[in-house]
């Protein structure tokens, strides 16, 4: 596939994202080419990645150029300990703000490394190359950076827009199917959120997409990531629109937090749970016909998708999963807020519930 480019236009910065094989391996070129001076940067690696790809990268550098930090990327990790570290470093290495932070792995590495370009001398130049399908189609677009704590995912954290992306699809061939499963989920959220012709797409083509296949792994990059942009270039600071974009994420980060950022429920796989809760409470709230529901429930079956919290969850985790749910960062009163579903393509925002109902509903869930 040839190299396909994206331009993200967003009142505080414009930037370019690149989608195409081997672009890893003329990093220090596409940095130039889009007037990045990496005279002085510190390149951030999720330590997951290969380490003959590592070098190849590495290589293309001067050692005098660059700074290596080795991240060990999971959610437990993603915490203020790991940015503190990445600051240190800066410091210690006297960076300027023209100077580069480059993260090269997934999401988790993207998102605290670009908070802590955020932070670092009031903003510092950021170059991501999300290494996952995940952080291809979502986490490296749209600015938002953060990290974790006892208290919930992601309350911690800055809009701060990347000066380039780079989605390199080679390094996909490396992830095993879990992986893949975790990028996909956000890959059919989007399908949901705003094109029902995607979720068409998808559901001739996901076992395709799931095995790399091209060209139907590049059209699914692409099409999420103009859907990602149409979104964010209206809502940059998620005051309105972009919440669609949180569309079974209440339910996704409780899970995630319920469990302690186990291994046993990775990102994606929480998100697809909560995609399933967010439809199923949306049917049972008469927003969503039965009709949608079942090719969305059926999406699922037909591709084996993780659909059922009784795998993870009993009734005794009932009251920790609604503790979770209303420290979330989108509630702004004592109701949990929700991003439901009207119809495939149509969200509706801003609705609000009691705990009790939430409770009810997630207790009848556990309970079939």
């Amino acid at each position: 596939m040839r190299q396909f480019k994206l331009i993200i236009n967003t009142k505080s910065k414009k930037y370019p994202i690149i989608i195409g094989k081997g672009l890893h391996n003329n990093l220090p070129k596409l940095l130039s080419k889009n007037s990045i001076s990496f005279r002085k940067c510190l390149i951030v690696i999720d330590n997951k990645i290969k380490k003959k790809i590592i070098r190849k990268i590495l290589n293309k550098f001067k050692k005098k150029n660059r700074v290596v930090y080795f991240f060990s990327a999971n959610e437990k990790n993603k915490n203020q300990k790991s940015v503190d570290k990445i600051l240190n470093i800066l410091l210690k290495n006297n960076f300027q703000r023209n100077d580069c932070l480059i993260s090269i792995g997934g999401g988790i590495t993207g998102d605290v490394s670009s908070f802590s370009s955020s932070i670092y001398k009031r903003g510092m130049k950021f170059v991501n190359v999300p290494t996952t399908l995940l952080a291809q189609v979502d986490s490296s677009i749209g600015g938002k950076t953060g990290v974790n704590t006892i208290h919930g995912k992601n309350l911690i954290g800055s809009f701060y827009q990347p000066n380039l992306v780079l989605s390199d699809t080679d390094f996909l061939k490396t992830l095993p199917k879990r992986e893949m499963i975790c990028g996909y989920a956000e890959i059919l959220k989007h399908s949901l959120i705003l094109e029902k012709k995607n979720f068409t797409f998808l559901n001739r083509n996901a076992s395709k997409i799931l095995k790399i296949q091209s060209p139907f792994i590049e059209k699914s990059i692409i099409q999420s990531c103009k859907i990602k942009k149409k979104i964010v270039e209206l809502d940059e600071y998620e005051k309105n629109l972009r919440k669609i974009l949180n569309f079974g994420h209440t339910f996704a980060h409780a899970y995630e937090a319920t469990l302690n950022y186990s291994k046993k429920l990775n990102h994606g796989e929480a998100v697809l749970l909560g995609i399933i809760s967010a439809i199923t409470f949306s049917l049972k709230i008469k927003l969503l016909s039965k009709v949608d529901y079942l090719k969305i429930k059926n999406h699922f079956i037909k591709y084996n998708l993780p659909d059922n919290i009784n795998n993870y969850f009993a009734q005794k985790d009932l009251k920790k999963l609604i503790l979770f749910m209303k420290k979330d960062k989108k509630n702004t009163s004592n109701l949990i807020n929700l991003i439901l579903l009207k119809k495939i393509g149509k969200i509706r925002l801003n609705l609000n519930f009691k705990d009790r109902k939430i409770y009810d509903f997630l207790k009848k869930q556990l309970m079939n």
